[in-house]
């Protein structure tokens, strides 16, 4: 479970964890689960609405907590840790994401010995895509609830998610295994004289 941090630019204030009063009775995913929407619900109450840019920080949070929960498998809790003063706009969020995210394959082949290039490769893509699929809907969700998903709000969503996916497109091609290249297989021709 990542470490709940306020949406609130320039400022560091930690959620108090969420504890049951039972805790034999609860499993581990529901507490996570209930870390989660202390969180959000938290980050929400700090979130200042005053700046049409400022709901992406949840955008940007909520979307590393899906990816930190979709490589939790590979790498352990805390995957990604995300800065405190940022950048809100559309690209510096989506920068953000594909950087942080994608600073992991490396890693990730790492965990995968054996799989070829292109299979370890799309592997890691779709689980970053499944991550930040699940990030960009809470992150709607808990604008939706605040009643600031309109006007420029879901628009700056829409193009942070389109810059995403541009920037995974981008990072799956310029990792993609090269063919031959079609030099090595081409007849050598004759010059003048020969």
């Amino acid at each position: 479970m990542a470490t709940p941090v306020s949406a609130t630019s320039g400022s560091t204030t930690a959620a108090t964890p969420v504890q049951a009063k039972d805790d034999s009775n609860v499993n581990v995913l529901a507490k996570a689960k209930a870390q989660l929407n202390v969180s959000i619900v938290q980050a929400s109450l700090t979130v200042s609405l005053n700046s049409s840019n400022d709901p992406l920080s949840v955008v940007l949070k909520t979307a590393l907590t899906g990816i930190n929960e979709a490589l939790k498998g590979d790498f352990g809790d805390n995957a990604i840790q995300n800065a405190v003063s940022q950048d809100n706009t559309p690209e510096g969020t989506a920068s953000r994401i594909v950087s942080l995210s994608t600073a992991f394959y490396e890693a990730f082949k790492q965990q995968h010995p054996g799989e070829e290039g292109d299979a370890v490769l799309n592997k890691f893509m779709d689980t970053l895509k499944k991550g930040v699929e699940q990030g960009f809907k809470e992150a709607r969700d808990v604008l939706d609830g605040l009643k600031v998903l309109n006007g420029d709000v879901a628009s700056n969503i829409d193009k942070t998610y389109e810059l995403v996916q541009k920037g995974y497109a981008d990072f799956a091609a310029a990792h993609k295994a090269q063919p031959a290249a079609a030099a090595d297989t081409a007849p050598v021709k004759a010059g003048p004289g020969q």
